[in-house]
């Protein structure tokens, strides 16, 4: 029984990421009534608050981890305590 000739594989293409870095993350729908735009800023913000102290408190338990200098508060005084001392 005759065959016929055998058919190479096509060389599997290599796909290129488009763009560098992270993958963007998936995207969310903002809230149209106030009611609801009013929580997801408080979520926001407690969200954050909630982050902030556990990085500094792992920051704290590592010793080693390094943290970007001072809060907004003490950006505040810095320069208050700057403007007092040139007068």
């Amino acid at each position: 029984m005759a065959q016929g000739a055998l058919k190479k594989a096509k060389p599997a293409s290599a796909k290129k990421p488009t763009a560098l870095g992270p993958k963007r993350g998936a995207k969310t729908i903002a809230p149209k009534k106030s009611k609801l735009v009013s929580q997801q800023k408080m979520l926001k913000k407690l969200t954050s608050g909630l982050t902030g102290k556990t990085e500094r408190l792992l920051a704290e338990k590592a010793g080693h981890l390094e943290l970007l200098k001072g809060t907004r508060k003490d950006k505040k005084k810095e320069k208050e305590g700057a403007k007092a001392a040139k007068k």
